[in-house]
């Protein structure tokens, strides 16, 4: 059996174009554009030394979530929660990073679907080259 079953589609990520950046995190996050936002670069901080800040891209994906990576070396991650070590690219980082943040905001911001965005952004994490690595500091 494949990986993917017949009647599942493969989720894709689209990165935004510049011009369109403005409205992602508004379309996606309401109100609580910017405590997402930052929910999202403290969890990178907390989760890699490595990490100093600097540009984000945006993606949007074909069954309707979002998530954000930085524009980075791969980075070294650490989950003092799980044990979990390792490299990964800044695109699984962002990931990661992304999927923190969405559950945890979850339980404090109910109205906005943060489930919904988490549960989106997983499927895609479970087809992503790194799915090992961004399932084992998730987890």
């Amino acid at each position: 059996m494949n990986a993917i079953d017949d009647n599942e589609v493969k989720v894709e990520a689209s990165r935004v174009a510049e011009e369109d950046r403005i409205e992602t995190l508004p379309r996606h996050f309401g109100k609580h554009l910017l405590e997402v936002e930052e929910a999202i670069y403290t969890w990178l901080r907390q989760l890699s030394q490595d990490y100093t800040g600097g540009y984000w891209h945006f993606f949007e994906l074909s069954n309707g979530g979002f998530y954000m990576a930085p524009e980075s070396a791969p980075l070294r991650i650490r989950v003092d929660g799980n044990g979990f070590e390792g490299t990964m690219s800044a695109d699984a980082a962002g990931i990661t990073a992304c999927l923190f943040a969405f559950s945890h905001l979850s339980f404090r911001i109910p109205a906005v679907s943060l489930a919904r965005h988490y549960y989106e952004l997983r499927d895609f994490a479970l087809e992503h080259a790194e799915a090992s690595a961004i399932l084992a500091a998730t987890d």
